[in-house]
Parts: C-alpha cells; structure tokens; sequence
C-alpha cells in the first residue's frame, strides 16, 4: 500500500475534513487505488509523444459573433413589472 490511513487522516485534518474510521478505510482503499493505476501508467514508454492539453482535439464550442437588430425598447419592456419611460425601474438597494 502507498498510502496508510494514519496518513489519510492527516490530510482529512489538513483539510479540515471530519471523517469516520470507516471513511477513512474507503479513502485510504480508494487513494491506494489511484496511486497503484498511475504507478501502471508510469510503466508506459511515451517518448515520441507530444505534450497535450486534453484527451481528445478540442475546437471552439462558440457560435459565430454575428451582429443582428436589437428586439427594441418596447418589445424589451413589456413584460415589465414597473417600467418608467424608457427604463426599468427596481427596488433600491443601496441606502
């Protein structure tokens, strides 16, 4: 095991974490776990590889910035629960 549950209680203290014996069993189990599939990962001969920042590609999710009319001051206000002129008017909230 890497990792003892003396250990995993520290880092729960640091933490500021209150965790019961069993907890502390599961994560330490759980942490152990973790631990153990990176060791594996490690055995792995990635010379060659270039560097990346994600898995998988990632390309822009965004639309294109398009510009388009307004709906209006009108259609904006008219669902308005209290509207002044051109505005809409709420309660204050600073004294």
């Amino acid at each position: 095991m890497k990792l003892s549950s003396q250990e995993v209680e520290y880092v729960a203290h640091l933490a500021r974490l209150e965790i019961t014996n069993k907890e502390k069993d599961k994560f330490t189990a759980q942490l152990n776990d973790i631990l153990l599939y990176i060791d594996k990962l490690n055995e792995l001969d990635t010379k060659g590889v270039e560097p990346m920042s994600h898995a998988i590609a990632v390309t822009n999710a965004f639309r294109e910035d398009n510009i388009v009319d307004s709906i209006g001051t009108e259609k904006s206000l008219a669902n308005a629960p209290d509207a002044r002129g051109e505005f809409f008017r709420v309660p204050k909230v600073i004294e």
